[in-house]
């Protein structure tokens, strides 16, 4: 029986979802949000076993923020359906939480060779991780692409922006509400072939990013 939920948020992942459900760990049920896929996305996910869930407001928050509520169990883990980490790595931040040890544990990307994670993409990353780190002593090396934590400390939380600032508005919040954080480090892999990255897949993609990261951080 699963132990939490798993939100993947995406938009035109079908090719990566036929080989990534079927690698999810047991203790976990999948629940795909639809963000306004042109491609068999849903219908991939519902054959697979997933629960899918459409969200037509776009945004990475807004996705994320659909899947959070409609989770049902007292755990959920995040991570980006595009074929690009682990599902299997999920389990030792999973069981940080469920332990006790930490209140959110989180992944931090380690790529597993070059040009997986383009420069324009890991320069902005580090300069929004480098300006938390500072100013509000963030413990996390990384904008936590992969999560765990309870379902309802996340929702009391209440993390408001629906864009691609999500993340850091979110660990922004927990960190000054004084949530115990464990990291992690995380093979980062290729995306699927046949998918295409919103955010990194482009400089005019970081820089739009960037920009959502920096209003939530204003």
């Amino acid at each position: 029986m699963p132990l939490a939920d798993l939100v993947l948020p995406c938009r035109d992942e079908a090719p990566a979802l036929e080989a990534l459900l079927p690698r999810v760990p047991s203790e976990f049920a999948v629940v795909v949000v639809d963000n306004g896929s042109r491609d068999a996305t849903a219908e991939v996910a519902a054959r697979l076993g997933a629960t899918v869930v459409h969200e037509s407001v776009p945004g990475y928050g807004a996705a994320v923020h659909a899947g959070l509520l409609a989770a049902t169990h007292d755990y959920v883990a995040f991570m980006d359906g595009d074929g690009s980490f682990d599902p299997d790595e999920l389990l030792v931040l999973l069981d940080d939480v469920v332990s006790g040890r930490a209140d959110v544990a989180v992944g931090r990307r380690r790529p597993v060779t070059r040009g997986v994670w383009p420069w324009h993409a890991r320069m902005g990353n580090a300069l929004i991780v480098a300006w938390l780190r500072r100013r509000i002593t963030m413990d996390a090396h990384d904008i936590a692409p992969m999560r765990v934590a309870r379902r309802q400390a996340l929702l009391d939380l209440g993390v408001e922006d629906r864009r691609f600032g999500y993340p850091v508005e979110l660990l922004q919040k927990l960190t000054l509400a004084g949530w115990r954080v464990s990291e992690h480090d995380v093979a980062y892999h290729p995306r699927a072939e046949g998918t295409r990255s919103k955010v990194s897949g482009s400089v005019k993609g970081t820089l739009r990013t960037a920009r959502d990261f920096w209003r939530v951080l204003s």
